[in-house]
């Protein structure tokens, strides 16, 4: 049987290799009647017909562009079948079998008929200038389907497009990786079920932080490497990789133990497959939650949940017809697991059921013959005197109260302490030479702050009041940080301090009073926003950036602010605009190219990736908030919008989208299109601002550059695609132990202090 097999998958690659090649050039097609075949005939990329799939047009299945091994069969359960190693149109089927894969003037597509084409890659998404008609697809002996062009500045062969950057469920050997590589991420999803290739509720990745590979069942850790991978020495060999742009892990074959096609699969129930053609596999545990085996994690669930409960396949009848019913087609049964696992009413759900879910909620007798097949929660009820657990539990309740009060009260008391020397080192130290005549309580001037921010002085001048809370665990830091750099910092773009007051638990900042508060105020508000004309909103952006020249070029002391935004830009009588906020702001020194921290403080939307990702923040921090802030003042919409061009995209994504096709005025608010407002500027500060949030920070201007920019004395360079431009949120810090905060009270986002 054996000998059978591997003859006629010999004979099968020949025939291949003869009647299909590995390529395909520009104007060349790929159809149903046709396939690629790699050169030592290992792997064939062709469209399939996928039966049981999703229904379209009362038709059980679809066509997908599909690469296997050649002549490959997998066994496992008691049966065979045939899977593909990746698959380029998973989440989009084709009805019929109209497909055709073709590499054109555009790039890489699938045509079909009755529908728009699936673009694979194009042209106009790389930066490096092809001749389109030296493109060339090649798929490869490992499996990695590769389309290559020549640039045409240096001469060089390029790879403009892989499938190995886009995998589905299957992880090959060397050089497919999982991980993330000069800022793609690559992880593995599972299929919807067994026979439906659409993108499931399972991933699995690798966690470069803990070296440990992680299935999750959507953002819930399902399993991480145990004693799994132990189980593979002497087969597999695998490396991980980490450097300052990439961070994978990739394996390589030690023996041939597990046959001739290798591959980590990984199956909609969350088990893994190591293993290959004509010889065994080594299958993972099915983690469900409630195990700790071989690397499974266990969820915290309800409190009708106890150690040891789990879910057991048994063949129900059941009479109650509450049972609720839900038809999704994007829940799995593992999402109909863990659905149930957290409602204290539901006993189990049903298991011939593909997609949706049915979950059981009232009596059912089990092992009936011919039932209905559940997967039923077995309750853990172990008996234990539940008064002596009452009783300990009282105990170490009132232990922990005693315990609380005093390190309240020993806490209270260090920090009053805290507060008296911190005191006596501002009016003492250097930097507070230039506020040593403010003094605290009684000595100092007389404040009658009112409910609304604001107060008057003796002499009757008004101004602005801001607060630290007295709950404030960390707000004293940003305290003395502000009221020592502001102090030093004199620019007309800046908002001025005026003094400040420490009595007891109350501390307060004291400035200049801006009548018309802060710049969100105006651009967000639909009524005020028409008082900003053109003419008044690039005066504006003017302001901010002649504001953070100064701060880094010009002022006594070099500053990073790193929390700007509109809402920390406030103006004056006349609509100048003035920096305020100084709490997050670091001193930094010329030479510096960069600083790392491990307390990651700002907004989200206006921090660079950098910095958010990875605590690394420049004067080019700055300069990326500030194009933020440009693209918003401009358009009138906050960078969080949801907008829609081919996905969804926030303010940044969506201004690189008008701009990459010559609609970048678009962008622009139309309430200004009564103002006659100067396109060539509009244009100019749209263009300046996607300059200042490109990704890489040596590509954005400094604050010199941008001034330079706006005037018209330099000449605008070409922007490249920016940083976080998807509509959904992809900050994903892995700064160790660095801790990510995001104060933001009444538009003011420095600690716990109250609004100015």
């Amino acid at each position: 049987m054996f000998s059978f097999r591997v003859l006629v998958l010999i004979l099968g690659c020949l025939w291949l290799t003869e009647a299909a090649t590995n390529a395909l050039n520009h104007g060349d097609k790929l159809n149903l009647s046709n396939s690629l075949v790699s050169q030592n005939g290992a792997v064939s990329l062709g469209f399939h017909r996928q039966d049981y799939g999703r229904t379209w047009d009362d038709k059980e299945f679809g066509y997908y562009l599909a690469m296997f091994y050649t002549g490959d069969t997998i066994f496992t359960e008691d049966k065979y079948f045939n899977h593909s190693n990746w698959l380029a149109n998973r989440d989009d089927p084709i009805a019929d079998d109209s497909g055709v894969l073709i590499v054109d003037d555009t790039g890489l597509k699938i045509n079909r008929t009755g529908g728009n084409p699936i673009q694979l890659f194009s042209l106009q998404s790389t930066s490096i200038t092809i001749n389109s008609s030296d493109m060339r697809l090649v798929l490869h002996n490992s499996g990695n389907l590769v389309l290559q062009g020549t640039d045409t500045e240096n001469g060089e062969n390029v790879v403009l497009w892989q499938s190995f950057d886009h995998p589905t469920d299957t992880l090959l050997p060397e050089p497919m990786k999982l991980g993330v590589s000069h800022g793609r991420r690559m992880s593995l999803t599972s299929w919807l079920t067994d026979s439906i290739p659409a993108s499931g509720s399972l991933t699995l990745e690798w966690d470069p932080v803990g070296n440990l590979l992680v299935v999750r069942l959507r953002e819930r850790a399902l399993w991480s490497t145990g004693e799994l991978l132990s189980d593979l020495n002497g087969i597999y060999n695998f490396t991980n990789v980490s450097s300052p742009d990439e961070q994978y892990l990739y394996y390589t074959i030690v023996n041939s133990t597990l046959g001739e096609n290798p591959r980590l699969l990984l199956h909609h129930d969350a088990s893994l497959d190591f293993g290959g053609s004509f010889g065994g596999i080594i299958t993972s545990y099915k983690c469900d939650g409630h195990s700790t085996e071989k690397g499974c994690r266990r969820w915290e669930g309800p409190k009708c949940r106890n150690k040891g409960d789990k879910f057991e396949l048994k063949s129900i009848r059941t009479t109650y017809t509450n049972d609720t019913l839900i038809r999704n087609l994007s829940l799995s049964i593992n999402d109909c697991k863990d659905i149930c696992w957290t409602d204290c009413n539901c006993l189990g759900v049903n298991a011939e059921m593909d997609l949706g879910c049915q979950f059981l909620s009232g009596p059912y007798d089990e092992g009936v013959l011919n039932g209905v097949s559940f997967h039923v929660i077995n309750r853990n009820r172990s008996k234990s005197k539940t008064w002596i657990w009452i009783l300990i539990s009282i105990v170490i309740a009132l232990t922990i109260i005693v315990l609380l009060f005093t390190l309240f009260y020993l806490r209270r008391r260090s920090r009053a302490r805290k507060e008296e020397k911190f005191l006596l080192d501002l009016m003492t130290s250097e930097d507070a030479s230039d506020v040593r005549e403010l003094q605290t309580g009684n000595k100092g001037v007389s404040l009658s702050p009112d409910p609304r921010d604001r107060g008057t002085l003796g002499d009757g001048l008004e101004v602005a009041i801001k607060r630290l809370s007295r709950g404030s665990t960390q707000g004293l830091v940003e305290f003395k940080n502000e009221l020592i750099l502001i102090a030093k910092l004199q620019h007309t773009n800046l908002v001025r301090l005026l003094g400040f007051c420490v009595q007891g638990d109350e501390k307060m900042l004291v400035y200049e009073y801006l009548p018309n508060k802060s710049l969100d105020s105006f651009i967000f508000d639909e009524s005020k926003r028409k008082l900003l004309d053109w003419d008044k909103r690039f005066s504006i952006i003017e302001g901010i950036a002649q504001g953070l020249l100064y701060l880094h070029k010009y002022s006594r002391l070099r500053i990073i602010h790193r929390d700007l935004k509109l809402s920390n830009i406030l103006l004056d009588e006349n609509l100048n605009p003035k920096i305020s906020d100084f709490g997050m702001a670091r001193i930094y020194k010329t030479n510096e190219a960069g600083t790392n921290t491990n307390r990651i403080v700002g907004t989200y939307g206006y921090m660079s990736p950098e910095y958010a990702m990875d605590g690394v923040f420049s004067e080019k921090s700055d300069v990326y908030s500030f194009g933020v802030m440009v693209l918003e003042v401009v358009s009138g919409r906050k960078n969080n919008s949801h907008f829609e061009f081919d996905r969804p995209l926030n303010l940044v994504g969506y201004a690189w989208e008008l701009w990459k096709h010559g609609a970048a005025l678009e962008l622009m608010d139309p309430s200004l299109s009564d103002s006659c407002p100067k396109q060539y500027q509009v244009l100019r500060c749209i263009t300046l601002g996607l300059l200042c949030v490109e990704d890489r920070p040596l590509d954005r201007p400094t604050m010199s550059d941008v001034v330079s920019l706006l005037n018209g004395e330099m000449q605008l360079p070409l922007p490249k695609e920016p940083a976080f431009s998807t509509g959904r949120r992809i900050v994903e810090t892995n700064v160790g132990d660095r801790e990510m905060e995001n104060y933001t009270v009444n538009g003011l986002t420095m600690s716990t202090m109250d609004a100015r």
